[in-house]
């Protein structure tokens, strides 16, 4: 077993797991000073591509993004999200989730539930494949959004998929946009730790998008902590920046590259 998901499953019911998501060298190195998961995410889709959804991201876009993130890791579980269609069944499945591993030396997959997909978990973990799973609110299969385990009904539901997803050998779970009561139910339930988003504090561990507790993406549902407004910071420092042009203080002669000579 790979010795950093040995180190994610200790986690459980001993302290909490802290992910994050990130699509680039430079983030990915920041993050890895601190966080245990990097979560190379079809969030992307949304955050850095523009799109509605997360339909459009494509095998190409995970691969890249993952390479480049994998350039900034050390330490964290590197896991690469698997787009939408790209594991319909259990031989497109295999195909894409080898050339994922192969082309990103990715630590572990991400797969959504579609509440039937547990098999191709299942197979690919006989494959030696390390899988994280992905239940609740999943955008790949749901058009609308909606808090799911509301009542008793819903959440033993949930944790019956879950249940699946466990033995088929997933290493974790991610709990997205789950009542309190499910949460605390499932993650009490299951061997195997839970990473929750909009899911409560009863979960094993938590993820954000990076991009939304930065205040950069615009997109701060309640379940986001924004922890810094870097927009405007950003921002700041680009209208300084064009000032300074504009009034001709930058570049001054400590920026030129042979400054020396220049200063006899």
């Amino acid at each position: 077993m790979n010795k950093k998901i040995k180190k994610i499953l200790l986690k459980k019911n001993s302290s909490k797991i802290v992910s994050l998501t990130a699509y680039s060298k430079n983030i990915a190195k920041i993050l890895d000073k601190y966080v245990d998961i990097v979560l190379v995410g079809d969030s992307m889709a949304n955050v850095l591509y523009g799109h509605k959804n997360t339909h459009k991201i494509s095998l190409e876009n995970i691969i890249q993004h993952t390479q480049s993130v994998k350039m900034g890791i050390k330490k964290s579980l590197l896991v690469a999200d698997m787009p939408k269609g790209s594991y319909n069944n259990l031989a497109t499945a295999k195909k894409n989730v080898k050339l994922v591993i192969k082309k990103t030396k990715c630590d572990a997959i991400k797969i959504e539930s579609n509440k039937k997909n547990y098999k191709i978990i299942a197979k690919l973990v006989e494959k030696k494949i390390p899988v994280m799973g992905h239940i609740g609110y999943t955008p790949q299969f749901k058009k609308k959004f909606k808090i799911e385990g509301n009542t008793k009904g819903e959440a033993i539901k949930l944790l019956k998929e879950a249940k699946l997803i466990e033995k088929a050998g997933a290493f974790s779970i991610i709990l997205e946009c789950l009542s309190p009561e499910a949460a605390q139910l499932i993650t009490k339930e299951l061997n195997i730790p839970t990473i929750g988003i909009g899911s409560s504090n009863y979960c094993d561990g938590q993820i954000l998008v990076t991009d939304d507790m930065l205040g950069i993406s615009g997109f701060y549902p309640k379940f986001v902590k924004k922890y810094v407004n870097l927009n405007r910071i950003i921002e700041k420092a680009v209208e300084k920046y064009t000032r300074e042009i504009k009034l001709k203080k930058f570049p001054t002669i400590n920026n030129f590259l042979n400054a020396t000579k220049y200063r006899k």
